[in-house]
């Protein structure tokens, strides 16, 4: 089950601590070419193998054995052709037919066939091997991110994008696992057919192989420029690709505003620009890369022409046979691909311990605020709750509360009102231990919350926010949410206490109706009345509630109010406040501002101050009531 209820804006991290509860300013991101630490990386990288050694090893023998067997095909093919070699000389001396060992041959070829079948079953094996270990390492990757994000303070995800940690869990962790599992085979393989091949090279002739060798500096030089042309042709290429799936995402999910205000061609504009822009640096990109092998074939035809005017030579001096040229212009053919590929392998593997840092940097995070080594636990809550000298900033240097002092007694509905960024949602922010005070204590029952896990304190709580949060499924498993073993009678009391029983019985799929993935089949009132409905069915001792009317009509306003009062009924509850009219038989109302609470007491003491709350309620109504 997961959110569907991202708006663009929260994906790109807009909002911060005190706009809601998890936005984030921001964040940082990018491309990452190469790692910041390379051999620190490749260390840590290097230690998950450390549980595979074995499968490891059996991978690097069988690729071995695999490569082994096919380099010595060409040589014994080229047996082949010097025994036809000497079959027609021996006839044309003699002048007598031909006489072909065929034997000889059936058994060269039997030999190829065992040896093809051999280096095929263990490039099998050894490509089972190696997947089962990527994927092991895959999954132990992800399973370390996914404990790790239920450890990490509430700060972390305030200063970094959505889709950054998602990127650093799909993303950065598929190209680990990919490299790993094609990128390792290919770098053994590609090294071991080198040595093989320029050992059977050497066997056959070494001044052919001198001459051959003589283009490989040409080639490397060639490979390293295109290389580094391209590169940052690629970069680009995914800049604008990150650049065009944002747009699109952006505009089909505001697509009701784009044609609201008539910017369907301003759209199409800017991602034409966009696109031309994909387009350009891509192209390079792929041409510049498709160059290489053209060069790479290109060199070593002059190497080819080469061994061929020297092979001939020594052909005729009686120095070589025609299956020794046979096989040396084979090995030559196969020595020339393994260079480049390692090249690309290179490079691959920069891109991969990149993506393995930024996984490590996520790994390596600092952790929220050990829990206490002897935690208390509150079988009976009351819901007594006393703030004690808070003082606290999301950045130390930068206090957003000061000296707060508050005593709320259980039962009390307590509603907190102020302008924006009066510091009213970090309040809640503290009491859920979202972060943990600087100075000072909050008690529950006469206990400090960092006495208790943060799990049992949550337990306490339970919340209705502005912002409806509803995941992909039916309207029954959304309401059990709050309580995941509630039985069928449960959750329909909830709904009905809630409000939203009648609204959900007109639809024919009633209790089992699926909210789709943009949730666009129930009304923003009713969304509200089912988030009411979960919290009722939670029942908490404690409840958390964020204004919720201000964008529904004034039936659903009221219905929404019923709702609320219904859940409030024998709770702590701590609200929110946007419209002043909502919250007049408040027990007690904090008026803050900048940080400070500035008035507190109820509605008609605030109103008779004639301070910034009547100020506030004045603005609001053309008549104080």
């Amino acid at each position: 089950m997961s959110d569907n209820r991202s708006t663009p804006s929260q994906r790109k991290g807009l909002g911060g601590p005190g706009r809601g509860f998890g936005g984030g300013p921001g964040g940082h991101g990018g491309i990452n070419e190469k790692a910041k630490d390379f051999k620190g990386t490749g260390k840590k990288l290097l230690k998950y193998f450390g549980e595979y050694k074995i499968a490891f090893t059996f991978t690097i023998i069988f690729a071995v054995l695999s490569t082994v067997f096919t380099i010595f095909m060409p040589k014994i093919l080229g047996e082949a052709t010097t025994s036809l070699q000497h079959s027609f000389e021996t006839a044309y001396m003699t002048q007598s037919p031909i006489q072909v060992d065929f034997d000889y041959i059936g058994k060269i070829a039997i030999t190829l066939i065992i040896l093809y079948i051999l280096s095929a079953s263990f490039s099998y094996i050894q490509g089972f091997i190696i997947s089962g270990v990527s994927q092991k390492i895959t999954y132990k990757l992800r399973r370390q991110i996914s404990l790790k994000l239920n450890t990490m303070p509430l700060k972390y995800f305030d200063s970094i994008t959505h889709g950054e940690i998602l990127s650093r869990i799909t993303n950065d962790v598929d190209t680990v696992s990919m490299s790993l599992q094609q990128g390792l085979t290919q770098a053994i393989t590609s090294v071991t057919t080198i040595i093989g091949i320029l050992i059977m090279m050497l066997t056959i002739s070494p001044v052919m192989t001198l001459i051959a060798l003589v283009s490989l500096p040409l080639s490397g030089i060639l490979v390293s420029i295109i290389v580094k042309l391209s590169q940052k042709h690629f970069k680009n290429q995914q800049v604008f690709l990150g650049n065009i799936n944002g747009h699109i995402e952006e505009m089909f999910s505001g697509h009701t505003i784009v044609k609201a205000y008539n910017l369907e061609n301003k759209s199409i504009s800017e991602f034409k620009n966009i696109n031309e822009k994909l387009y350009k640096t891509a192209w390079k990109s792929n041409f510049l890369s498709g160059l290489m092998m053209p060069i790479l074939q290109v060199v070593g035809n002059i190497g080819y022409i080469g061994v061929a005017f020297i092979g001939g030579y020594l052909t005729i001096n009686g120095q070589l046979n025609i299956g020794d040229i046979q096989s040396f212009i084979m090995y030559i053919r196969q020595f020339n691909q393994p260079i480049a590929v390692t090249a690309q392998i290179a490079n691959v593997f920069q891109s991969t311990l990149a993506a393995a840092e930024r996984v490590f940097e996520f790994l390596e995070e600092e952790d929220e605020v050990p829990e206490a080594e002897n935690p208390v636990k509150l079988n009976n809550v009351m819901g007594n709750v006393d703030f004690d000298n808070i003082t606290f900033g999301y950045n130390k240097d930068k206090v957003i509360l000061n000296n707060i002092n508050v005593n709320v007694k259980a039962g009390q509905t307590v509603a907190i009102v102020g302008p924006t960024g009066a510091g009213k949602t970090t309040i809640i922010n503290l009491l859920m231990r979202f972060y943990d005070v600087n100075e000072g204590s909050i008690r529950i029952d006469g206990v400090d919350i960092r006495d208790m896990t943060r799990s049992e304190l949550r337990k306490i709580f339970g919340m209705v926010l502005q912002d409806t949060w509803l995941f992909n499924g039916t309207i029954r498993e959304n309401l059990s949410y709050g309580k995941l073993d509630a039985t069928d009678d449960e959750i329909i009391a909830a709904a009905k206490a809630a409000h939203c029983d009648y609204f959900i019985n007109t639809t024919p799929e009633g209790y089992d109706l699926v909210i789709n993935e943009e949730a666009n089949n129930i009304s923003q009132g009713q969304k509200q009345l089912l988030t009411i409905a979960r919290a009722v069915l939670a029942d908490t001792p404690i409840l958390i509630l964020d204004e919720a009317t201000s964008s529904v009509d004034t039936r659903t306003e009221q219905l929404i109010q019923k709702a609320m009062n219904n859940l409030k009924h024998g709770k702590t509850s701590f609200v929110i406040a946007h419209r002043l009219s909502t919250i007049r038989d408040a027990d007690l109302i904090l008026v803050m501002k900048e940080g400070n609470i500035i008035e507190q007491g109820n509605h008609q003491e605030l109103i008779e101050k004639q301070g910034f709350y009547y100020e506030l309620y004045n603005s609001q109504f053309d008549k104080v009531s």
